[in-house]
């Protein structure tokens, strides 16, 4: 028997890249709709609430890269190119609703 079939396959950085967005994405969306089902705000003043709150973590996640003994990972912000780069993808997420993915989609039932 070949043991390279009954291997568990290594997990690759895109799935583990994807996943974490996922983890993420999930948290962000449970945190809006748990905050409006306990304060109630129309639709835009929420939106734009959650937008702020968006430009205030770029803040903060910005100076932890410019400080001295920051995070490593390199990236080195550019409010201007990395503003154009959130619009951009605002506007994808309004203009172009996600494909059904099989690998996102919850079990409708078991076999």
């Amino acid at each position: 028997m070949n043991p390279r079939l009954n291997a568990d396959p290594a997990p690759h950085a895109c799935a583990e890249a994807a996943s974490a967005e996922d983890t993420l994405d999930e948290s962000l969306r449970r945190a809006f709709w748990q905050s409006l089902n306990r304060a109630p705000l129309p639709a835009m003043q929420a939106l734009e609430t959650a937008a702020r709150t968006l430009g205030a973590l770029y803040r903060q996640v910005a100076r932890a890269h410019e400080q001295p003994g920051g995070c490593g990972c390199g990236w080195e912000p550019d409010p201007d190119c990395d503003l154009i780069v959130l619009e951009a993808n605002l506007a994808a997420a309004l203009l172009h609703p996600p494909q059904p993915d099989l690998l996102r989609m919850p079990a409708a039932g078991s076999a």
